[in-house]
Order: structure tokens, then sequence, then C-alpha cells
């Protein structure tokens, strides 16, 4: 599992929230700093915010998909609208959640998509 976002406070909640629910989480401050790994095949999901500084969460599904991965991603967003969801969708992300996000909601979308995508 792998965090994305900008901002430290979502990251520290996302990951206690994974880290509880079971998972290993691995956390980064940019797309940039997530593309730099190289490791998407070792990622079971990919939680990402849309707006960042430099590369933003859909520039980062885009670049994703030039690698030819097929990586999950589900984008969290403080600047929801229907055009972003449509665009994020429209490229392949599982879903998008608005910030303040709803915890055990993401979870059960998270459970789920790795049900459907295990690794």
């Amino acid at each position: 599992m792998a965090v994305v976002d900008d901002d430290i406070r979502v990251r520290e909640s996302l990951d206690e929230l994974l880290t509880f629910a079971g998972y290993r989480v691995r956390c980064y401050h940019s797309a940039e700093e997530f593309l730099s790994t190289r490791r998407f095949g070792e990622v079971a999901c990919l939680l990402c915010d849309v707006m960042m500084p430099g590369m933003g969460g859909l520039d980062l599904l885009r670049a994703l998909r030039t690698e030819r991965s097929d990586l999950p991603v589900i984008f969290i967003t403080a600047h929801g609208g229907e055009q972003i969801t449509t665009s994020a969708m429209k490229m392949g992300a599982i879903s998008v959640f608005a910030k303040p996000f709803n915890g055990p909601t993401l979870l059960k979308a998270v459970h789920e998509v790795i049900a459907r995508h295990p690794t």
C-alpha cells in the first residue's frame, strides 16, 4: 500500500488508519518521489492526492499508465468536483474521495480493491 500526499497530516492519518487495518504502508510526499522508487509492482493499491505541488495525482496516474502499470489508484482530494472525478475515472482510477474522508468508507474501498487486484 502506498500513500502519496503533500500534506504530512493526511499522510500520517492514512498511515495510521491503514496500518491499524493490517496493511503495510509506505508514504511519499510527492508524486515524483513515488515514481522514483520504480516499485509499482510491489504496491497493492495507491492512495493519492489530486492536487500537489509539482506533479499532481492525475499526472501521476497518466505516468503510471504510460509505464503500463495497472496499479489500482484511489484519489483523495480537497479540490473535488465533477470534472476532476470524471477525468480521474476516465483515466482508470478506482474512485475519488473528498477530504475530509470517512475512514471506514475509505477502508472498505481499499479492501475491495485488494480483493479484486491481488498482488
